[in-house]
């Protein structure tokens, strides 16, 4: 039995943060930062069965072309991963009556979509980009026993030499992506990439406003790092979190997202909304 001070179960019957009850909560799940942008997602349902807002986390549960979908905001930062993900796995994997995990393992399907940097000169603003590999320098996985068994370590070891990875961060873990997800998600439309997970948007992704950061060259090792013929594409902040979770519970996940901003060439394309719709339909009809 997990006790009342480990999960929290609110007076409705539903999960602490997301409000959510295990009943409302689809099996495949359609997730971005912004709150607002689940109503766009929401937008293409053919019907909406119901919707629930707490805090950041705004969830819209209906139906997309006979296939019953989840839409569900995680706000900002691996942080926030930690928490949603938690609790859409105890939706369904833990009875809510007894405080105990059910005997049989349910999966979840989840697609994170979101907006990213892109670090190489392939991927100009408006690409999509599928994160096979995550590169997490968050640290939030390292607080959980089997971090090591879903991680590339030899990866990892290769990135910290290679970069000059600040002293008193976090150590960066990989993880790769549900295989069959990703190619299914990517198509042959989409870029099928390696991702960074920052811990913040300014200096943890090497941006310099009014502070100096610790490693004023980091972003040009990242550029020019190769392991194993991949090279790392593009900077967001949940990505790593969500593969790394996922393949600790045993769900599959993936993250794609829309270059809005090439750090390479200095720039941006801040009209993306356009380019979002698109990549919401095609989750939509692939996942």
């Amino acid at each position: 039995m997990i006790p009342e001070s480990e999960f929290v179960i609110n007076s409705d019957g539903s999960c602490f943060h997301l409000h959510l009850r295990p009943e409302q909560l689809a099996d495949k799940v359609v997730m971005c930062g912004d709150p607002g942008r689940v109503d766009m997602i929401a937008s293409f349902f053919d019907s909406k069965e119901c919707e629930v807002s707490s805090r950041e986390f705004h969830t819209v549960t209906g139906t997309y072309k006979g296939k019953r979908i989840s839409a569900l905001s995680h706000g900002i930062g691996p942080d926030n991963i930690d928490i949603v993900v938690n609790e859409l796995d105890a939706l369904k994997n833990v009875d809510f009556r007894t405080r105990e995990i059910l005997p049989e393992h349910h999966t979840l399907e989840m697609v994170r979509i979101g907006t990213c940097g892109g670090l190489q000169p392939n991927v100009p603003c408006g690409t999509s980009i599928v994160s096979g590999i995550s590169i997490g320098f968050d640290g939030v996985l390292d607080w959980y026993r089997d971090r090591d068994k879903v991680s590339d370590l030899d990866f990892e070891r290769a990135l910290t030499a290679y970069i000059g990875y600040p002293r008193k961060a976090a150590d960066p873990y990989v993880v790769r992506a549900d295989e069959e997800l990703a190619k299914r998600i990517c198509g042959d439309d989409c870029v099928m990439g390696v991702t960074i997970s920052a811990v913040g948007f300014y200096g943890p992704q090497g941006r310099v406003l009014r502070l100096p950061i610790a490693s004023p060259l980091i972003n040009q090792r990242i550029e020019s790092f190769e392991y194993d013929g991949h090279k790392i594409t593009n900077y967001e902040m949940e990505s790593a979190p969500l593969a790394g979770f996922s393949r600790l519970m045993g769900h599959k996940a993936v993250t794609v997202c829309s270059v809005v901003a090439n750090r390479v060439a200095l720039n941006s394309s801040p009209n993306y909304k356009d380019a979002m719709r698109e990549l919401v339909q095609k989750v939509l009809d692939r996942i």
